[in-house]
């Protein structure tokens, strides 16, 4: 074993503060308490504009609400370390039943709101869910559709008041469902719960979405949540300065990523605790407005939605004129110069005048897509290029990546004054890391999963004999001491000539150009890499228009000699710098996404390398026959 340490934990000062903070905060439920009862009704916690206007809570409301919904809760059964479902869209009463839940000791169990009825339906029967919370149209009948075939689903609570609901005693709107908690008898036991709950108890079980096999609930403590936040919270400077990415009261946050995904819940109970507010994005392809609307300082996300991003900037600079192009080129230097010399704490005055006018003219525009008020917006979930981060932060974006998985988050994190593109960040103070003879980043420390619910064969399995948590994922510590992750142990293949590939790396580069969608990359005992290739239709459709390729539908597009030379060109030159063996062969185009709803992706976006593979497989060994 190499090890690349962050921290040891026994007897250091890290772990001490860690476990004095743990014990002021004691669990997720006392500690929003605290907050509700310092900030009452003078400041609001949480909107949501999930009938079409905003709407604010205030802390005092906030808090009633999940007290009503505890003990509305216990009214209907739910007993301590019982667990209930949310299968719902972000939204502020998301949040009051995940609170609820741990008022009275049970444990909150997330379900991805564009989940399948059969994904679902494994979900609450493997959890023994009897009460499950849904918002949208689309959630209460898929939760209708298992109802009647589900050993323990009794309960539907729907969050969304214009779902029209079948008439029957056990499904019930969100505000009467409240009402049922009224009663002080229910509020008394509630208390008497909430005074037993311990940092060690099950907050949460997390089914990941899996690219492989059936999903694993994977157990999370209040304690184990502590340890993904609470480090931003505690002073570690001279032990480790430069972790904090510091959240004040005023601070307002984006919850755009699910909360079903550890990366968003973690974060906003981060916010939670600094005391502030929470906008929650109920639909994702609205983000443009709600990021107008709402402003933000902080927001979670995925690689994809700044490449896309980035990939209609480039774009458009092409048609730009050449005044335009260099002006652009200039104020992008002029902002990393500028910020470089800010995070060293010298920014000489010529260069400061050149940056105000570079902000005039380009860079504040930029800043401006997104509410114009950004301090830092942390990315994850997937691999993201160095150039495009540095990008944004010569503009002002701070774009900070860092890594975990849902059974040990965060194992890193980049901050402002701790960043290297290109890298997940430094490893954090209260986790210790080392790389295995195989190249596998392995973790240890608080925040570590004891296992999977009712699987202690894939539980075996995660862990090393010697203890340590096997994240499945290739890297390096790097003598910065930043980790660069260079692919998925199980995704790397090896061609017939021996030669492994790491896939991810391929199909990030492909997939920042603007006319590329989604890319996989292909190999695993064949001669060579070929890939298959989602386009962007709606931009490739606005191409073909322009260069007068006439196609009635998808499938003739795609199947055009023209457009298929106008992608080879573009996927050599985005490839050009790869190794030999790692260049692209042969790839088709193909006529559609690739969707969750056909098996293809998970939840969070990541290929089912498997399932494309079996489905595809005509398609594949085309590209092959001839060789």
């Amino acid at each position: 074993m190499k090890n690349k340490s962050g921290f040891i934990l026994e007897n250091t000062l890290v772990e001490q503060e860690f476990e004095a903070k743990v014990a002021e905060e004691k669990h997720l439920g006392l500690m929003i308490k605290k907050r509700v009862k310092k900030y009452g009704r003078n400041k609001i916690a949480v909107r949501h504009k999930l009938y079409g206007q905003w709407e604010s809570f205030t802390w005092q409301e906030f808090g009633d609400m999940i007290d009503d919904c505890a003990a509305a809760l216990i009214k209907l059964g739910v007993k301590e370390e019982e667990f209930v479902g949310i299968f719902s869209p972000n939204c502020v009463f998301w949040a009051v039943a995940d609170f609820a839940c741990f008022n009275i000791r049970a444990a909150s169990v997330p379900i991805y709101a564009t989940n399948s009825a059969a994904e679902l339906k494994y979900i609450v029967d493997h959890a023994e869910i009897r009460v499950l919370f849904v918002c949208t149209e689309e959630q209460y009948r898929k939760a209708m559709s298992i109802k009647n075939n589900s050993p323990s689903l009794e309960y539907i609570i729907v969050f969304d008041r214009r779902v029209a609901i079948d008439k029957n005693d056990n499904i019930l709107y969100f505000d009467d469902f409240l009402k049922l908690g009224k009663a002080p008898e229910l509020k008394t036991e509630m208390e008497k719960r909430l005074n037993k709950v311990d940092s060690g108890d099950l907050a949460s079980i997390i089914y990941t979405s899996g690219t492989t096999g059936t999903p694993k609930g994977v157990m999370l403590t209040h304690r184990n949540w502590f340890a993904m936040f609470l480090q931003n919270h505690i002073d570690f400077t001279g032990v480790k300065p430069g972790y904090r990415i510091y959240v004040d009261e005023d601070a307002v946050n984006l919850a755009f990523l699910p909360l079903s995904h550890v990366f968003e819940r973690a974060w906003t109970y981060n916010i939670f605790c600094g005391g502030g507010q929470i906008d929650y994005c109920h639909d994702t392809k609205a983000l443009e407005e709600f990021l107008q609307e709402s402003k933000p300082h902080y927001m979670s996300s995925v690689p994809r939605l700044w490449e896309k991003i980035y990939a209609k900037v480039m774009h458009d600079l092409d048609s730009a004129s050449p005044l335009k192009q260099k002006l652009f080129s200039w104020s992008i230097k002029t902002g990393k110069d500028y910020h470089y010399k800010l995070k060293e704490g010298k920014t000489p005055f010529t260069l400061k005048l050149k940056y105000r006018l570079a902000d005039k003219i380009v860079l504040g525009k930029i800043r401006a897509v997104f509410g114009g008020r950004p301090k830092v917006y942390n990315v994850g979930g997937a691999p993201f290029s160095g150039e495009i981060g540095e990008f944004f932060f010569a503009a002002g974006v701070y774009l900070f990546q860092g890594y975990g998985l849902t059974e040990c988050f965060p194992i890193c994190v980049s901050t402002p004054e701790n960043n290297e593109f290109g890298t997940c960040g430094p490893v954090v103070p209260l986790i210790d890391v080392r790389i295995s003879e195989e190249g596998e980043i392995q973790a240890k420390g608080p925040a570590m999963t004891s296992g999977y619910y009712k699987d202690p064969e894939k539980t075996k399995e995660i862990f090393t004999e010697d203890g340590w948590l096997r994240t499945g994922d290739i890297g390096d510590i790097n003598d910065n001491g930043f980790l660069v992750i260079t692919d998925r142990l199980k995704d790397l293949f090896k061609t017939s000539g021996g030669k492994y590939i790491a896939p991810q790396h391929i199909e990030t580069l492909l997939i920042e150009d603007y006319y590329i969608e989604q890319a996989v990359a292909i190999g695993d005992n064949r001669k060579f890499v070929s890939a298959l290739i989602v386009p962007a239709f709606e931009p490739l459709k606005e191409y073909a228009k322009s260069q007068g390729i006439e196609f009635k539908n998808n499938e003739e597009l795609v199947q055009n000699p023209r457009i298929i030379e106008f992608y080879q060109k573009r996927i050599d030159e985005l490839t050009k710098d790869l190794g030999q063996v790692e260049k692209i062969k042969k790839f088709t185009l193909m006529p559609r996404e690739f969707t969750q709803e056909n098996g293809e992706i998970t939840p969070t976006l990541k290929i089912r390398r498997k399932v494309i593979n079996e489905k595809y497989r005509s398609i594949i060994d085309n590209m092959y026959k001839d060789d």
